[in-house]
Parts: C-alpha cells; structure tokens; sequence
C-alpha cells in the first residue's frame, strides 16, 4: 500500500468524522451571526497575539491574558459561541491524537 493513499484515506476519515463535521457546523452558524463573529474575531486575535508575544519572549503579558480570559467569558455566555469552542476542542483532541500516533511510530529516528 503506498503511504499516499493511506494519508489521502485518513484525510477523508478526518472530513467524515463526527468531530470535523460538529466543528464545521459550528463555525458555520457562527459565521450567520455577524456581530458573534466580530466578537469571535476579536478573541481569535488577541489569543494569537498573546501566544506570538509568550513564544517570542518567553512570558505572558497579563493585561492581554486578562482581556482573552474576559473575551472569552463573554463569548461561553452565547450558545452558538460555546457549542463552537467545545467543537473546536474536540476535533483538536482528535488531530492531537493522530499526530501523537504518527510522532510515536517514528520517535526512534527523530531520537
């Protein structure tokens, strides 16, 4: 079997899956609700800024932990929003697992 035809089927057992497709429609009734997904928007930025700033110095800023922890409380108050982070979390654990999977069948040359 060559290996590009078993990632081309894990690829499609990823779009098949509940997880992917709980996520995708999540994001989609997100995206319905426009004032919902400036506010999304608004977070996803500033928890990317944060993690740029943590990876390029090494520590957090607390005044922009505390603006993602208050965005996001905000945002788990409105159901469309919590079904989408809760979505998002488990297709992530479902991603993390198949790379831990790979990374674990090739660990002893990356050793």
């Amino acid at each position: 079997m060559n290996i590009y035809d078993t990632a081309n089927r894990l690829a499609q057992e990823i779009k098949q899956s509940e997880e992917y497709m709980n996520y995708k429609m999540a994001k989609q009734a997100l995206n319905l609700n426009t004032e919902l997904k400036e506010k999304m928007a608004k977070f996803e930025q500033a928890r990317y800024e944060t993690q740029i700033l943590a990876m390029q110095t090494g520590k957090q800023d607390e005044e922009k932990y505390k603006e993602i922890q208050n965005l996001y409380a905000e945002l788990v108050e409105i159901d469309e929003a919590k079904k989408y982070f809760e979505a998002e979390t488990k297709f992530n654990i479902v991603i993390a697992d198949v790379n831990k999977i790979i990374g674990e069948a090739i660990r002893d040359i990356l050793q």
